[in-house]
């Protein structure tokens, strides 16, 4: 199993907004969409805010892979569904956290609906 190296985490922990492009069924990357990424310890997660209507989200339940770009970072990776709620909590801090200074938005990241879309990205070997 792959995992992130020290400067990956760093560069994409750091950024303030990610590239998630999930795979189609033909193997094709879809549009890439701009979403919020947070670390927890070493490893990163992404939520959908809109919830588990996003299109993009759709397709990561469809082929569980794709590619991310942040920081300077271009990884294919596989998308983990997250369901401890330990870790949903050290999320939400996450985003409390990072994106603080826009209330607004950090609020919808934390609810139920959202919360339940929790993903984590894992690298996927070369």
């Amino acid at each position: 199993m792959s995992v992130w190296t020290s400067a990956e985490l760093d560069k994409i922990g750091s950024a303030e907004e990610l590239e998630i492009a999930p795979l189609r069924q033909d193997g094709t990357l879809r549009k890439p969409v701009i979403i919020w990424v947070v670390c927890v310890g070493d490893e990163l997660y992404v939520r959908s805010y809109r919830g588990r209507d996003s299109a993009w989200f759709r397709g990561v339940q469809v082929q569980h892979a794709g590619h991310i770009s942040a920081g300077g970072v271009e990884k294919d990776v596989a998308f983990v569904a997250e369901t401890d709620p330990a870790v949903n909590d050290k999320v939400d801090a996450a985003y409390r956290t990072k994106y603080g200074r826009y209330p607004q938005y950090v609020a919808p990241m934390l609810t139920p609906e959202v919360r339940a879309t929790t993903i984590k990205l894992t690298p996927r070997p070369a």
